[in-house]
């Protein structure tokens, strides 16, 4: 009677073969969640300039105004991926950003902008504004 099982060179190549198939999908993964989290930044960007105009329509002016506690808006996104910045506050403009920090600091896109014009950009990635927004 012959004994039955796996040699250790099968057992191997089967290893091989899943440490082969992970390698290729893990990033593939890895960059999908990065893409998905930077709808909490696209969000939070959107939310705080409804808030940035209902500021303007009270007040008359962006150059009050601020973020955080007792702000216009958070200055952190909903999931926490993303900090909340404003920049070039004058009467009649303003510019948010959103800094990636914690987990999704290494994205590829950098900081998410959005203006009083409604513009969208990315500064300090290495993805073109089309593949991030």
């Amino acid at each position: 009677m012959r004994a039955r099982g796996f040699t250790l060179i099968e057992v191997l190549i089967v290893c091989v073969i899943v440490g082969v198939l992970a390698a290729i999908a893990l990033p593939s993964y890895l960059t999908s969640i990065q893409k998905g989290r930077r709808s909490d930044a696209k969000s939070a960007l959107v939310g705080a300039a409804g808030q940035m105009e209902r500021w303007f329509t009270e007040r008359g002016t962006y150059a009050t105004a601020t973020l955080g506690s007792g702000g216009v808006a958070p200055s952190a996104s909903e999931n926490g991926y993303y900090t909340l910045t404003l920049a070039n506050l004058t009467q009649t403009t303003y510019t948010l950003r959103a800094a990636p920090t914690g987990v999704q600091a290494g994205d590829p896109c950098g900081t998410f902008t959005y203006d009083y014009q409604g513009t969208k950009n990315v500064t300090g990635g290495s993805k073109p504004v089309g593949d991030c927004w």
